[in-house]
């Protein structure tokens, strides 16, 4: 009944179990796979531009006038980060992404770079997304305050298991969401530049009215190194919008037919409908006169005098949308409610990548083989559960909150981009040594060009992001990248060492053992005994013997005489065991047989307990557990176990049908 029970909730929970030949129902047609994998890039400009402003604020107002001059530069280096994985899905399109190009054009020590740094970026994703959206979320659901970790930890779960029910139904559980943000955003920025443009009434953030005081260092100005390095951590800041871009490059196998045109066509999308918004949301905040800073209480000035840490700063996005929509709340609560909920669904985004890029890596025995396996909805269900455990684990650890944890994000996504685009135009250098048709030269010429200025700007985003950002967390995300690639060398290690060991030789035979020798272990005369002994005899080995360790010299004296008294047909043989030890005597008598015959094989037969209850195992076949796990590491020897069904064995599993030849036959009364 219990087992029925756990059956009952897991297909409540995750649905019925799919065949093999179903796996193409799962397939995403673009309109499901735009919110299934542009989620994250998509909720960046949530948090992107509140990054930018917030850097900013440091040195001031004047430091304002370069934020959508910053934006653009971000804008910018999206659009050529898109157009080059445009290149990757057509060119690589099995799903590996990023891994698979570095692997095949750099080797596999790169393949394994961006492997881990992709992982680690992966779980940060799922981390930083949903600490963001309780965080968001607690300013209005007070019951949440002070609970954000465990609240988040709660929410993990639930992705996880809506992730485990496939692909296609947790896309379609989020696509609504996804969709009302973009039109929410969207439609907020065309009102709010019709007001700017058309009707001249776009009316001022709320901050406007405040000033802001620059921190030391920059009371004499906006110039010089510092402010130069300045806006290269806001430019880092504003780059956590090119989180999520590399996920559909993994994700290509979950698209429908044409896979690459449609992965294609919806990396696209995602490129335009986040820097349309992103731009937007920057200029309009700089046009609106919006106040952002680190530290409000201190930072933001009304009339000379700090606003006191009574003052709530709300985020950049329900600044402007608050303003623009004006006495119309309900468009102003709609914004809020969308962006909270994808700041928490743009973890599904690292759901999606994970487990696909999980299994590939253990296809290639750099991860253990259980990731490849896909579990009853044709999802890889090991590398889900592992991704919402490594999250939640991060969660605890940082207390769910995302300033501390955003210092540790886009280093990995950003290694990945680099290895990606070098591998790229390699991939193209190698093509057009041989290609001689001029037209497809000119395309493979044009590709390798967009590679190589993606090239640039990644890697220009990486030395800023690791100069600003080392010191302040980056650093932990390195460490967990270089930990995870050793585990993963030493993993690809020991299955290559099995396999090498496992390797049949050409000139192998397949030789008989000259002699099979059988040994049948007794503690006492019982059914258990008598099943294995009768097994034991059915194989019909060249010796047999039972063998009894002598602890207790009255105890095997009144075995011996049992014996002799039921004229049990095979000898007994009764080890002494002065220090009353049981499983060196056995091994010293099993290695015995084996020295006198290298070539033979020695089969020890152990009758053993079944029982229903973990608490009955506590109780039963200890012995028989130690005895086996010395002899397995003993060459020649073999270990058959002899089950005996206790009645209690039939509450977690039915009573097998007993055949005419049943050596337990029926079960006594």
């Amino acid at each position: 009944m219990a087992e029925g029970l756990v059956s009952f909730a897991k297909r409540a929970l995750l649905g019925r179990a799919l065949r093999n030949d179903q796996l193409g129902e799962t397939l995403l047609p673009k309109r499901i796979a735009l919110p299934v994998f542009a989620s994250d890039a998509l909720s960046s400009v949530a948090y992107a531009p509140d990054e930018v402003f917030l850097t900013l604020s440091i040195a001031g107002l004047s430091a304002y006038a370069f934020s959508w001059q910053i934006g653009l530069v971000v804008a910018l280096v999206m659009l050529t980060v898109v157009a080059s994985y445009r290149q990757n899905v057509h060119a690589y399109p099995s799903g590996g992404g990023d891994y698979e190009v570095a692997t095949v054009n750099l080797g596999p020590t790169a393949g394994l770079t961006v492997a881990s740094a992709l992982l680690v970026d992966y779980v940060l994703t799922v981390s930083v997304s949903v600490s963001s959206g309780v965080q968001n979320a607690a300013s209005v659901l007070t019951f949440m305050r002070g609970h954000e970790a465990l609240w988040a930890s709660i929410i993990v779960i639930v992705l996880m298991a809506l992730n485990l029910r496939g692909v296609r139904e947790s896309g379609t559980a989020f696509a609504i969401p996804t969709y009302c943000f973009m039109f929410g955003v969207l439609a907020m920025a065309a009102y709010g530049f019709y007001r700017y443009l058309v009707t001249n009434d776009l009316p001022m953030a709320a901050s406007a009215s405040l000033d802001l005081r620059q921190e030391a260092g920059f009371t004499e100005g906006f110039t010089g190194i510092a402010a130069a390095f300045l806006l290269l951590r806001a430019f880092s800041s504003g780059c956590a919008a090119l989180t999520g871009v590399e996920a559909i490059s993994n994700g290509v196998p979950a698209f429908r037919k044409p896979k690459s045109k449609n992965a294609a066509t919806t990396l696209l999308l995602l490129g335009t409908i986040a820097v349309t918004m992103l731009v937007s949301i920057i200029v309009l905040a700089n046009i609106m006169h919006l106040r952002f800073a680190e530290n409000p209480g201190e930072q933001l000035l009304r009339n000379g005098v700090p606003v006191g840490s009574s003052y709530t700063q709300e985020t950049v996005m329900a600044q402007i949308s608050k303003a623009i929509f004006g006495n119309f709340h309900i468009g102003f609560y709609f914004i809020t409610a969308v962006t909270g909920l994808i700041l928490v669904l743009a973890a599904n985004t690292a759901f999606n990548g994970f487990p696909v890029l999980a299994s590939i890596l253990a296809h290639d025995k750099w991860l253990p083989a259980q990731l490849r396996n896909r579990g009853d909805r044709l999802a890889y269900s090991n590398g889900i559960i592992i991704l919402a455990f490594a999250a939640v684990v991060l969660i605890i650890a940082f207390d769910a909150q995302v300033t501390r944890l955003i210092q540790l994000y886009i280093v990995g996504v950003f290694v990945s981009f680099n290895m990606s685009q070098t591998g790229m135009i390699r991939h193209w250098n190698r093509l057009l040594r041989t290609e001689t048709d001029k037209s497809e030269r000119a395309r493979m010429k044009r590709s390798r060009g967009i590679n190589m200025f993606g090239l640039f700007t990644t890697a220009t985003v990486l030395i800023v992001v690791l100069a600003t950002k080392f010191t302040k967390g980056a650093y932990m995300a390195i460490i967990a990248m270089l930990l995870l690639f050793i585990l993963m060398k030493a993993i690809k290690r020991h299955y290559s060492r099995v396999s090498s060991e496992l390797q049949v030789e050409d000139d192998v035979e397949m030789a008989l053992p000259a002699r099979t020798h059988a040994i049948v272990l007794v503690s006492k005369i019982h059914k258990p005994t008598l099943r294995a002994i009768s097994y034991a005899r059915a194989t019909r080995p060249s010796t047999i013997e039972a063998i009894t360790v002598s602890a207790d010299a009255d105890e095997t004296e009144a075995l011996r005489l049992q014996w002799e008294k039921m004229e049990i047909p095979i000898p007994l043989r009764v080890l002494a065991s002065p220090y009353r030890e049981i499983v060196r005597p056995i091994m010293d008598h099993v290695k015995s047989i084996h020295r006198e015959g290298p070539r033979d094989v020695v089969t020890v037969f152990i009758p053993e307990y079944v029982v229903g209850h973990w608490w009955e195992q506590l109780l039963h076949n200890q012995s028989a557990l130690r005895l086996k796990s010395r002899l397995l590491f003993t060459p020649g020897v073999m270990v058959t176990s002899v089950p005996w069904q206790l009645e209690s064995s039939e509450s977690v599993a039915e009573r097998p049908v007993q055949g005419p030849n049943s050596l337990r036959g029926p079960r006594d009364k």
